[in-house]
């Protein structure tokens, strides 16, 4: 990896790239620290660390800190990834968007445009919510209509230039800029967990034990990353020989290549989902002021929170964790399946003379690619349900409490994977059209 960079610095052009992605990242980080005007930043910051839940835990690390700071960048790229999963998920119910999806580049064109109008009326929708929750809580300064929709602009807009920015360097930087700044999101907010964990299991321990700690964690965390770089490369590869053909007087045909089909096909997509679907009711009641009493629906609530999780004190709320393995399997076969169509492939391979060696062209190529498609997603299922559940145990058990988790191990390790593939392409590129141009 390293030598891919620092080979990539001598190449001109994507030396250009590097630094321009680096100084929009800068200013995102610059814009997390910028508050909005009209709310009251200490008033809030009290009643975040009142918070018993750890849903917003999560937010505040996927946006970089600029939630608890209230900064111009507190609803951060959430509305673009929200809408582009709905646009995924629409894609798949309304024909006009799937035949938009097949028409190539010109396609692809009007859905991210599509995506981009649903992403401001999300932020849109977030900010008022947000606006007039805070002037009832009296997180604002003022409670004038004018404050509020100064604070509806304001997150609106950083919302909105944070997508852009994203775009640009898509376009202009190196990787996918959306995925880039949700990385540098999380890595912003490491520090700090770090911190905490030194605070909890080193500070004021004998040598011994502070330094079994310290192996401890840096083994865990190793362990961690290293499973979830083999989840992430890990993929089955299905063979496809091509039959030959003859075209004039030359005889074509004939190759072998392979259908590579990953192990995690749905990546951090289904534990973001079942994530979201337990949080959200917390969310809710958190905001409502409610939750924290003793009935049937404050414990339910207490259950869905994975803060209550793998507590020895009190195993009953571990239900809720068993439940979300739960959704994230299921979620993982869902994502799977409007994302990759098995039926389709096989008839694209049978129309160009291709077939898997042993299977018949068509249906059963179809139902043969449903059966490994089957095995191999439970597999990255219970892949991502163990790297998920890793921080929650010892969250529960040991109280080690910090907003990196499994979640953002796997969108940390992804993104830098897939980035360090992208720049490697490119710097094939250069060498080519060198070799070609010499």
């Amino acid at each position: 990896m390293f030598d891919t960079v620092r080979n990539a610095f001598k190449v001109k052009d994507i030396r250009n790239r590097i630094l321009f992605t680096f100084f929009m990242l800068i200013i995102i980080r610059i814009g997390s620290q910028l508050p909005i005007p009209g709310v009251d930043r200490n008033v809030f910051a009290d009643w975040f660390a009142n918070q018993s839940s750890d849903a917003f835990n999560f937010f505040d690390a996927v946006t970089g800190g600029s939630f608890l700071q209230m900064s111009v960048f507190a609803l951060n790229i959430t509305p673009y990834i929200t809408s582009s999963i709905i646009m995924q998920l629409l894609t798949i119910a309304i024909p006009k968007l799937e035949e938009m999806q097949r028409d190539g580049e010109e396609g692809r064109k009007k859905i991210a445009e599509i995506t981009r109008y649903v992403t401001v009326a999300l932020a849109l929708i977030e900010a008022i919510a947000m606006a007039i929750g805070f002037s009832r809580s009296g997180y604002l300064t003022d409670k004038g209509w004018l404050t509020i929709i100064q604070v509806i602009v304001t997150l609106t807009a950083g919302s909105a230039v944070l997508m852009w920015i994203g775009e640009r360097i898509t376009e202009k930087g190196v990787g996918n800029g959306i995925s880039i700044v949700l990385v540098i999101n999380i890595i912003s907010r490491i520090p700090n967990d770090f911190g905490t964990l030194y605070e909890q299991f080193v500070k004021g321990k004998i040598p011994a034990k502070a330094v079994l700690a310290v192996v401890i964690i840096a083994a865990i965390i190793l362990v961690t990353v290293v499973f979830v770089v083999v989840l992430q490369a890990a993929q089955r590869k299905i063979p496809v020989q091509y039959s030959k053909k003859i075209q004039g007087r030359k005889q074509v045909g004939g190759q072998s290549t392979h259908i590579p089909l990953k192990v995690n096909t749905g990546g951090v997509i289904p534990v973001i989902f079942a994530q979201s679907l337990m949080q959200f009711p917390v969310v809710i009641a958190s905001l409502l002021g409610k939750g924290n009493g003793t009935g049937i629906g404050s414990k339910i609530l207490k259950g869905l929170s994975q803060s209550n999780w793998c507590n020895p004190q009190e195993p009953i709320y571990s239900i809720g964790l068993a439940v979300y393995l739960v959704l994230i399997i299921a979620f993982a076969y869902f994502y799977t399946s409007i994302t990759f169509n098995p039926l389709e492939i096989a008839n694209n391979m049978k129309r160009q003379g291709g077939f898997i060696p042993g299977i018949r062209p068509g249906k059963p190529t179809s139902d043969y690619l449903n059966r490994i498609l089957n095995y191999i997603v439970f597999i990255g299922a219970a892949g991502l349900s163990i790297v998920a559940v890793i921080p929650i145990f010892f969250n529960g058990v040991f109280k080690a409490n910090v907003s990196f988790g499994g979640t953002s191990i796997i969108i940390i390790v992804g993104v830098v994977i897939e980035t360090i593939k992208q720049i490697e392409s490119q710097m094939l590129v250069r060498y080519y059209k060198g070799f070609l141009n010499d």
